[in-house]
Parts: C-alpha cells; structure tokens; sequence
C-alpha cells in the first residue's frame, strides 16, 4: 500500500501475485480510514492511490471475465501509455475516494468524541444521577460565585435573600 510509481506497484504485485484480490481493496480502504483518523494524510494519499489501482485491476477483471492475477499487468500496461480520458478517470477516482475516505474519518472521530464525552459525563453524575456540571450551570450567576469562591457564608447569604417561591 506504500508504493506509488507503476513500476514498484506492478512489480510488488508479481512478486505477490495472490493480493490482487476483492480482500486486499477492503483492506486498504480500511487502511486508509485509519490513516485519516490517525491524520497520517500524505500516507493515506499514497495507500488510497494503490487502494484505486486495485479497484481498477478489478474492474479490469470483470469486463475480461479473468481473474485478476491473470490480467493486472494488463492495467499498467493501459495506465502508462493510457489517454487523457482514462487517466482523468483515474484522477477523479482518486480524487472523490480520498475525499469519502476524510468524510468516513471524521465521521469515526465524532462519534468516538461523543462516545468519550458521554463516558466522561457518566462518570461524574452524583447521586441520584445528576450531573453535577448540569446543577452547576442551572443555578443563578451568584449562587454559582459562590461556588467558584468556595465561600460558605456568602452562599448561605445568597440563600437567605432568595425568594422562597
């Protein structure tokens, strides 16, 4: 997933012929929604790269009725001597993958923010589950001064001047 020159794909491929397969491509889509998250983005532009070389060795498969290992050299043979149209294919392949690639990162990282958030506030409710930031925040702005001071006496001052209904 590391490699970008045609060349170094191709040959990694015949060297491992057996990842030219529907797996490797969900893996690397995986591969890459973890790099986003982790914000290892110039490393997820390089493995979301090969991510499409594989999709397109695939594609390739399928409109042959062969098997992928059978024809990925076939692929980047038309990549390199490839016209305008089918590499601006390409591109925007590329393009509109890294960019659900970033949406599906972000999506992960809210809702493990949320996640935290709700860990975080279920820790600290009181008894009778009540969150004591909630409490503090709905109290009127003197009562919470007094709180912020951590003065007794002022807050049973703002007590006796309340208005008891």
């Amino acid at each position: 997933g590391m490699l970008h020159r045609w060349d170094d794909s191709q040959r990694y491929l015949s060297d491992n012929p057996d990842l030219v397969c529907e797996e490797t491509a969900n893996y690397l889509v995986i591969m890459c929604i973890d790099l986003e998250v982790e914000e290892k983005h110039a490393l997820m532009e390089q493995v979301a790269h090969q991510t499409i070389v594989m999709q397109f060795i695939l594609e390739l498969a399928k409109s042959l009725k062969v098997d992928p290992r059978g024809c990925f050299r076939q692929f980047f043979e038309k990549i390199k001597t490839a016209d305008q149209q089918y590499q601006d294919a390409f591109n925007d392949e590329l393009e509109s993958f890294k960019e659900r690639v970033r949406g599906r990162a972000k999506i992960r990282i809210e809702k493990a923010m949320k996640e935290y958030e709700e860990e975080e506030r279920q820790k600290r409710l009181g008894p009778g589950g009540l969150d004591p930031v909630e409490v503090y925040e709905s109290l009127p702005p003197e009562m919470q001064k007094c709180f912020d001071e951590k003065d007794i006496q002022m807050l049973q001052d703002v007590i006796t001047k309340m208005d008891p209904t």
